[in-house]
């Protein structure tokens, strides 16, 4: 992993709860549709296995999209996140209300996002990441900047980030490694 400054980690060893946007930052923003109307998204597998250490590791998981949608609800399922909110153009609602469900405080939470939409709750969150390819203005108010771009392993650059500020990412790795 690279040289990630010291405010940055110290802002993710406090997060207990990650918050993702879904088109831009979980599959790489292209929107697909077959013949009769039916939305398909494409997401990266090893970003999921990246949320499912983090979940293993005690961080919970959230998502807060713009959009709904029945492959979204799918991979939530798969993944085994519970707090999923589809189809809020205003996110701080959904915000405000994972805070009181989980207890916690803004800087108890992190979130992912690529795009303007995602900047009322990037400005209240303890640890705002933009994806690699994230407009300009989302990085300007992010905290840290993914090496990878939306669908494209961004994700796990953060899971993989969190889990190294809070001493667990290898222990995770070496598991691989000793399985008999």
């Amino acid at each position: 992993m690279e040289k990630i400054a010291q405010d940055v980690l110290a802002r993710a060893e406090q997060i207990k709860v990650i918050i993702f946007d879904v088109d831009g930052v979980l599959t790489d923003g292209s929107l697909y549709f077959d013949a009769d109307g039916r939305e398909f998204k494409v997401f990266n597998s090893r970003d999921g296995h990246g949320i499912k250490m983090l979940m293993d590791s005690g961080v919970d998981v959230a998502i807060i999209s713009g959009r709904s949608s029945v492959a979204l609800t799918r991979r939530a399922e798969g993944l085994g996140i519970e707090h999923v909110y589809q189809g809020k153009q205003d996110k701080l609602p959904a915000f405000n209300e994972l805070l009181k469900t989980l207890s916690l405080r803004p800087e108890q939470a992190a979130y992912v996002g690529d795009d303007v939409v995602d900047l009322p709750v990037m400005v209240r969150v303890g640890l705002a990441v933009a994806v690699a390819d994230a407009h300009e203005m989302v990085k300007q108010y992010s905290h840290w900047q993914t090496l990878h771009a939306g669908g494209k392993g961004a994700a796990r650059d953060i899971c993989e980030l969190i889990m190294q500020s809070q001493g667990v990412l290898q222990q995770h790795l070496d598991a691989y490694l000793s399985r008999d």
